[in-house]
């Protein structure tokens, strides 16, 4: 029995044909244009403009997506994926648990992971499987990179993963339509005061609890 003849008689589909490279390019320079975006104007920025910042025609755009809850969905789990690839790397490769913090919160601006909030506040799926296992990756990453540095005894203990994504967010993240078209040069020298102030030992008391990301998604 041929594979087709196979997803016919049990209903399956069959795998998904692989993309040609230009193809793929197309579709990578998309989503890139929608991160930028989103993190611009908001997540109701217009498809048309995201294909003319891409480079390709709404035809593409919609060819590869055909609405915004699939752009977007895509797009969440691009930066998604990113931020969990700099946060393995940055573990992995830097000999100081701290400074494998500081690597991966500056390269987390670099993938525009303050975009996610307003991403995710669309009424886009969030129990899709896909979504569902980035983010369980993305947690167990930044986990990961919180915990050698709190194991090392640099980073403060009464700072949780929910902390530092939320003032990611609040820091990368100027408001839609503001017109801050140099906001980005500002944005490296205050996460280096931030991280300032998360390093053992503490020189005050924080108010209220640690904020995990189960806290977050209480609050979403």
């Amino acid at each position: 029995m041929t594979a087709v003849a196979h997803c016919a008689k049990t209903g399956k589909q069959g795998p998904s044909p692989r993309l040609r490279a230009d193809a793929l390019r197309n579709r990578e320079r998309i989503i890139a244009a929608a991160r930028e975006m989103v993190m611009e104007f908001g997540a109701e920025v217009p498809l048309d403009e995201i294909a003319r910042r891409a480079g390709v025609g709404n035809a593409t755009l919609y060819r590869h997506f055909p609405d915004r809850l699939e752009l977007i969905h895509h797009v969440t789990l691009s930066v998604m994926s990113r931020t969990a690839d700099r946060a393995e790397s940055a573990l992995a490769e830097e000999p100081d648990a701290f400074q494998a913090l500081r690597r991966f919160v500056h390269d987390a601006v670099e993938e525009r992971i303050g975009a996610l909030c307003p991403m995710l506040s669309d009424s886009i799926d969030r129990d899709r499987p896909d979504l569902l296992a980035a983010r369980e990756r993305l947690e167990a990453a930044i986990e990961a990179v919180m915990g050698a540095a709190r194991d090392s005894g640099q980073l403060r203990a009464d700072i949780a993963v929910g902390d530092l994504m939320v003032a990611l967010t609040q820091l990368t993240r100027p408001l839609p339509g503001s017109g801050c078209m140099d906001f980005d040069r500002f944005v490296h020298r205050h996460l280096q005061l931030f991280l300032d102030g998360l390093q053992a030992p503490a020189r005050s008391e924080l108010p209220g609890s640690a904020a995990t990301f189960e806290d977050l998604r209480r609050r979403g």
